[in-house]
């Protein structure tokens, strides 16, 4: 059996597009689940569109996902891409062979190849026996000497040598064409696998580079983990089978194969997306949150953070376990370090709709303001003991107290927040806003 090929061939026409991102995933899950090679080939022959900054956002955002491509040019020590516009001494050779076998000739100026007239099967690895007939010849290079999708896609295949196809349910249709070329050339058919389109989250219709989440560039803009992205990726379109999402790309890779792939189209949902991110995030190590943190509050924010880094990590580790997210940490963290700290008006709402808020955090501000010993049970037990001394639920006092020294309703949990912002800067807060 010879060793699996695959190949990601996109065009440098636009923004990574996350459907773009999930064959370009699909491909090297296989690769590397069969220990195969995986091939970056660019399809940049059409000059009027193609661009360099794409290709740049395209290829830095393959490496944020961590898919790595295993052959291509030397580009000083490291793998270049194929470039399609590097090979068209190729297609010409190839064209020559097809005009010796009469099975392309020339028509208003362009190349036209001849097609059999019988009824081609497609063994496709995810939607089974497709039957289709090409009845009409086709183009395979265009009047001002530039070769169609079609040819290359095809000659490309060849040269490499690339053993599975695996690319969206939209080239379904195209692939009449290709067995065509494949049989004309007399060469050895890869093995197809057609894979689901991702549809938006809201409607029907596929999801396009205009709608919201559409590219992967925002979710490096948004500090999202490339892991938990992949991982999303990973279950639009395939099923382990095991009742489990939230998976390590190892056990991914050994996971995964065509009969996992399924065949109706995946819906794109954002809010899963998150709920992905989230929970890699709060598993993440703590020296490796402590730096992801630091660089989202320092770039995405006007914080400045104190030269203290030891209070630094407390804070971020102390809100970790709360942490939906890197874009919205600092509006999180933002009152462990500075006075002026905002308060949220849903915050207010929620807090002051019963009871008597106020005359409550005079209370606690007075035991408080005793206790010689401000750790987490201190604080407790002295919150607990007014409570049941006034008959009252705790929560009475907490909710209150959270909102007087952070500006919010939520956040970490309460008893090591005020054990981390310290007696005097809790105390200094709470009599202050009892001022206003």
């Amino acid at each position: 059996m010879s060793k699996t090929r695959v190949r990601f061939a996109p065009s440098p026409t636009g923004f990574f597009h996350i459907g773009s991102a999930r064959t370009a995933l699909f491909n090297w899950l296989y690769a590397r689940h069969t220990g195969g090679t995986f091939v970056l080939r660019i399809e940049d022959t059409d000059d009027e569109r193609n661009r360099v900054e794409y290709l740049n956002i395209l290829k830095d955002g393959m490496k944020w996902l961590g898919l790595d491509w295993d052959e291509g040019p030397d580009v000083g020590g490291d793998f270049g891409p194929y470039f399609q516009s590097q090979r068209a001494d190729i297609y010409r050779q190839y064209l020559e062979i097809l005009r010796k076998k009469g099975r392309a000739y020339d028509k208003d100026g362009a190349v036209f190849f001849k097609v059999s007239g019988e009824t081609q099967i497609l063994h496709d690895a995810v939607y089974g026996d497709v039957a289709r007939m090409e009845e009409k010849d086709f183009p395979i290079f265009r009047s001002n000497g530039t070769p169609v999708f079609h040819f290359v896609n095809v000659v490309d295949d060849i040269c490499m040598q690339i053993t599975n196809v695996i690319r969206g349910q939209d080239h379904l249709t195209n692939t009449n064409k290709h067995i065509e070329l494949f049989k004309a050339f007399d060469a050895p058919m890869p093995q197809f696998a057609h894979i689901p389109l991702i549809l938006k989250s809201e409607g029907q219709g596929k999801m396009s580079k205009r709608d919201r989440g559409a590219l992967i560039e925002e979710y490096q803009q948004k500090n999202y983990l490339p892991e938990a992205v992949r991982n999303y990726l990973c279950m639009l379109g395939w099923n382990p089978k095991n009742d489990r999402e939230i998976m390590p790309i190892g056990e991914i890779i050994a996971l995964f194969d065509f009969h996992g792939i399924v065949k109706s189209n995946a819906r794109f949902d954002e809010r899963k997306m998150s709920h992905f991110n989230t929970e890699y995030l709060r598993a993440l190590a703590p020296d490796k949150f402590v730096a992801m943190a630091r660089r989202a509050i320092e770039t995405e924010s006007d914080i400045k953070l104190p030269e203290d880094s030891a209070y630094v990590e407390k804070v971020f580790l102390l809100c970790q376990p709360k942490a939906a997210n890197l874009e919205c940490f600092p509006s999180m963290v933002e009152f462990f370090f500075n006075d002026a700290y905002k308060f949220d008006a849903a915050a207010r709402e929620k807090v002051y709709k019963k009871g008597n808020p106020d005359e409550r955090l005079a209370q606690v501000f007075e035991v408080l303001k005793s206790l010689e010993s401000f750790d987490h049970d201190s604080i407790y037990s002295a919150i607990s003991a007014l409570a049941e001394k006034n008959g009252v639920k705790i929560t009475e006092y907490m909710q209150i107290l959270r909102y007087s020294v952070s500006g919010l309703a939520g956040g970490p949990d309460l008893m090591p927040m005020l054990e981390v912002l310290g007696k005097s800067k809790v105390c200094e807060r709470v009599e202050a806003y009892l001022k206003r």
